[in-house]
């Protein structure tokens, strides 16, 4: 694919990836659209041109056998340019392959090698495989989503490999970076999801010290055991979320709906929850989607509609902000954050062809810019 000049804080980073699946590149879709100069290293014979591969926008791809050694060698001279390398394999793989972080850092002392995996670089189940769903399930998070009289919900794979995953190894690299700007030195960012994952859960361990949070699901203020922070059917078969956890949130709320009198006061009255959550399921049903929509959207009663996939691209306020954007005929989310100086912008869609190991050799030998 041919490369626009580059938009967003990270222009004239360096990013090295090894092709794999899932958080390596996601986080990689994001170091793109904030301007990094990303390079996939894939195997021979991958197919190419995906138009719908929304993570995999914004690279150069080039193919590469690591078994023979002059394209190891071609991949090693990349890596000498490179700021950043991922990798998102089982401990041990880069090793084999030959580009683990020793030879790789002598290499390229100064690089920040990512390595991106579910249970990290040790430990008993560093080797096992796994998914999203098993990583979440050993750190506290997934026991805690889901109905209170049913099995854990898979949140889809937002906690584990983007939330746990993607976010923290984006955190880690950008870190180390900013200290191999002082030290000329890179190191080993090992992201683990689970590491992550536990991370995300820091606020309900404290809750849980301070014997506000109880291991039962659907009990508890933010799992929707709290009726004034739940999600509640229509009378047209929809559904709408409600967040009015503070006070003069709650109030407002009973005023518009007309809660009856006598439950106003029974907001944090855990005694009172079943019948709260009683009268307000009652009131949601008694009017479709789109009444309430007009009758509490844009108040402070932390009102939003449950919203497809599909619907989601047309809302309003997603349109106003551009949440949205077309890439050669394909919408797809924008980047995100947005910065003032800086705009990140999406440097293309998911290649249709590789680019010759060569180009993007004689690319990278010019300084960055």
């Amino acid at each position: 694919m041919s490369t626009p000049t580059p938009s967003g804080p990270l222009a004239g980073l360096r990013v090295i990836e090894f092709a794999g699946i899932g958080p390596g590149p996601f986080a990689c879709m994001l170091l793109s659209d904030m301007g990094a100069d990303v390079v996939t290293v894939d195997r021979p014979g991958k197919r190419l041109g995906e138009p719908h591969n929304i993570t995999g926008r914004g690279r150069t791809v080039v193919l590469a056998d690591l078994k023979d050694e002059a394209a190891r060698a071609s991949v090693f001279d990349l890596i000498a340019q490179a700021d950043v390398l991922i990798e998102g394999y089982r401990p041990g793989v880069m090793e084999r392959l030959g580009f683990g972080p020793e030879p790789v850092l002598v290499r390229n002392p100064r690089i920040v090698y990512g390595r991106m995996t579910g249970w990290g670089q040790h430990g008993p189940l560093a080797q096992a495989a796994g998914h999203d769903l098993n990583y979440i399930a050993l750190t506290g998070a997934l026991a805690a989503i889901g109905p209170k009289d049913g099995v854990p919900v898979p949140p889809l794979n937002l906690v584990g490999d983007y939330g746990g995953g993607s976010l923290y190894l984006i955190v880690g690299v950008l870190a180390a970076l900013r200290e191999a700007a002082r030290s000329g030195r890179g190191q080993v960012v090992d992201a683990a999801m689970t590491d992550g994952a536990i991370s995300l859960m820091s606020n309900f361990v404290s809750q849980r010290m301070r014997g506000v949070f109880t291991e039962q699901r659907g009990s508890n203020m933010l799992d929707g055991g709290a009726p004034y922070y739940r999600v509640y059917e229509t009378a047209d078969d929809r559904h709408v979320s409600l967040g009015a956890i503070e006070p003069q949130f709650f109030a407002d709320f009973c005023e518009r709906v007309g809660l009856p009198a006598e439950l106003r006061d029974a907001q944090n009255d855990r005694a009172q929850w079943p019948r709260l959550h009683q009268e307000i399921e009652r009131i949601f049903r008694s009017r479709p989607l789109a009444e309430w929509c007009e009758a509490l959207e844009g108040t402070d009663v932390c009102f939003a509609p449950v919203l497809p996939l599909s619907q989601a691209e047309a809302h309003p306020h997603n349109v106003a902000r551009g949440a949205f954007v077309e890439v050669n005929g394909v919408n797809q989310p924008a980047p995100a954050p947005r910065f003032s100086r800086t705009p990140s912008r999406i440097q293309g869609p998911a290649p249709a062809e590789a680019t010759p190991l060569a180009s993007v050799r004689d690319r990278w030998a010019a300084p960055a810019g």
